[in-house]
């Protein structure tokens, strides 16, 4: 993080050491109240060591803190030798130090450390009002001991709220790991599922025609070979890409990671046609424009390829696949309807019942995971089989507003680009 609360990392620096510097002087000043140079050095260091162990590292936090608690009781004893006493002060800024460093010690250190290093905070908090005249004892010590062990605790509760809020974060992060990495997973299963499975099904045809003894000829095997080499070189760079953004979700992998906008839907039915059924693609082109927040975009994307990976994979006998991607709904609370028709009969993975898109051996992972991605952007997703038409995938996405309506270009066909219900 490089702000906080507006200043940069150098202005914080600035402030800090000028805090620093205010504080040092402070506890100089309260030395300074006992007329004695020697004294006033010695506060100074017993006030100053508490106060570096609180901007100490971790790691050397014992260490500063135990000398600044032996320094404060070492201190003390000395000032209870001397009659070099102060008389309005027995060290107000040492004593608010110690009491961070009990918040610091709970918050950071394991239970036994958080307690020997609280203990002797607490010993020198309860001795350090010994630094004034013996004759104000009597009146200042049993209200300014009781005082500073309720202070005590009170800095021991604020460092196990602050313990438990550092644990309760640490969680959530870990938990935003987990969800990313499940994320990942269903985008390695979409990205690479596709790929494979045409390469998949070149094979069966290549095998299949060879067994029913109408082998391909030289040509049509380079062919039906480049598609599997493309489609095999796609799996490649979309599993590059999603490693790329596993070893840094924030670096520049992440912009190059495997997504999909509108503008590639009619590459991804291209690539589709190639190797399987005819495929026509309708986009309204007030999607096509552009217009869809990144999210949205993306999602619409994802079920067009896993609706067609699924055709792929259990409507090998259609003849053809609808595409249709248009807005529905007012200008005030549009949607974007998603639909995957493909036109041939059902097989062992197309029933003539809607699809249970949640738990259940008949989803399978493909459906399950789209009704989780639709569900993130508030949208629905269907799938079952139509008569007279095929097995239909569907989906509803609600828009967060209207879209723009883009200015019609010389490149426009309205009557072409979106198709009747």
């Amino acid at each position: 993080m490089n702000q906080f609360f507006g200043v940069p990392a150098g202005g914080r620096r600035i402030a800090a050491v000028c805090a620093a510097v205010l504080l040092t002087a402070a506890v100089a000043t309260e030395g300074a109240d006992t007329g004695s140079v020697p004294v006033a050095i010695a506060w100074t260091v017993s006030g100053g060591l508490p106060l570096a162990a609180l901007a100490a590292r971790r790691d050397r936090f014992d260490a500063v803190a135990l000398a600044g608690v032996f320094a404060s009781c070492l201190v003390t004893l000395l000032e209870t030798r001397t009659g070099a006493r102060p008389e309005t002060t027995f060290g107000l800024v040492e004593t608010c130090a110690l009491l961070l460093v009990v918040v610091r010690a709970v918050r950071l250190r394991p239970p036994l450390r958080a307690t020997a290093l609280a203990g002797g905070a607490l010993v020198a908090l309860t001795v350090i009002v010994l630094r004034l005249p013996p004759s104000e004892y009597e009146r200042l010590v049993p209200f300014a001991v009781p005082a500073l062990w309720f202070a005590a605790a009170l800095a021991a509760v604020l460092g196990l709220y602050l313990r438990l809020l550092d644990r309760y974060r640490a969680q959530e992060h870990r938990a935003g790991l987990q969800a990313q990495r499940l994320d990942h997973a269903r985008e390695l299963h979409d990205f690479v599922g596709h790929h494979v499975t045409a390469i998949i099904a070149q094979s069966k045809a290549v095998r299949f025609a060879t067994a029913a003894g109408c082998p391909p000829s030289t040509q049509e095997l380079d062919g039906m070979f480049a598609a599997i080499e493309e489609a095999g070189s796609q799996a490649m760079q979309s599993m590059r890409s999603m490693v790329a953004v596993l070893r840094s979700p924030g670096g520049p992998g992440a912009a190059t990671a495997p997504g999909g906008e509108l503008a590639d839907l009619r590459t991804l039915t291209q690539r589709f046609a190639r190797t399987g059924p005819a495929t026509t693609l309708a986009l309204d082109p007030r999607l096509a424009a552009g217009g869809l927040p990144p999210g949205i975009a993306t999602t619409v994307h994802q079920i067009v390829r896993e609706s067609l990976t699924n055709v792929r994979k259990h409507a090998r006998r259609a003849k053809a696949v609808t595409v249709d991607v248009r807005l529905d709904g007012d200008t005030a609370r549009p949607a974007v309807l998603v639909s995957v028709t493909d036109e041939g009969p059902g097989t062992a993975g197309h029933t003539g019942e809607p699809a249970d898109l949640g738990d259940g051996p008949r989803s399978g992972y493909g459906l399950v995971g789209l009704s989780e991605r639709a569900a993130m952007v508030g949208g629905t997703v269907t799938a079952g089989a139509q008569a007279g038409v095929g097995w239909i995938v569907e989906a509803r996405i609600p828009l967060p507003g209207p879209l723009p309506e883009p200015p019609p270009g010389p490149g426009d066909d309205r009557t072409n680009a979106t198709l009747d219900a």
